[in-house]
């Protein structure tokens, strides 16, 4: 009997779907990091086996996006330009995938003039560059991060646990 891919892809969604009902919490929780790791991977798959080129940087582009969502949520004395992103999680997060794609233009429109084995160190010089500088910037935390993060309010709910 041969089975058809949508009906494994709509098992596996169902399967997914049912998780939070019927597993442990520790499982649901590395389930979540398991779906955010494979996010960061697609990413890194497009750079590398479509796009053909070789990053080591991708950690530092998903920091930059965590930070500085993380800081617009629980800022208190924003700028007046960033005062309405400050109020929303949801906000902090279109705001953070905005700053990251503008870092990520400007670093790329550097770095892509590199060739041959250039680009991989270039990508791994910015990698340690913005690891470094968000461990020395005391508004963020340093090494230690940001504390006090408020739950995401998901439809009058909040997000406090894996399930």
């Amino acid at each position: 009997m041969r089975v058809n891919s949508r009906t494994v892809l709509a098992f596996f969604l169902v399967m997914l779907g049912l998780g939070p009902l019927v597993l442990p919490e520790f499982y649901v929780t590395l389930l979540n990091y398991i779906g955010l790791y494979a996010i960061v991977t697609l990413g890194l798959v497009l750079l590398t086996g479509v796009g053909g080129l070789i990053s080591f940087g991708q950690a530092a582009f998903v920091g930059l996006g965590a930070y500085s969502t993380a800081y617009l949520s629980t800022a208190i004395d924003l700028p007046v330009w960033l005062a309405p992103f400050g109020n929303s999680p949801w906000l902090a997060l279109l705001a953070g995938l905005l700053l990251t794609a503008a870092v990520a233009t400007v670093l790329g429109l550097l770095t892509l003039r590199l060739s041959g084995h250039y680009l991989p160190l270039g990508t791994i010089a910015w990698g340690i560059s913005i690891y470094f500088l968000f461990g020395n910037l005391a508004f963020i935390g340093g090494h230690t991060g940001i504390t006090g993060i408020p739950p995401l309010n998901l439809l009058g709910m909040e997000v406090k646990s894996g399930r």
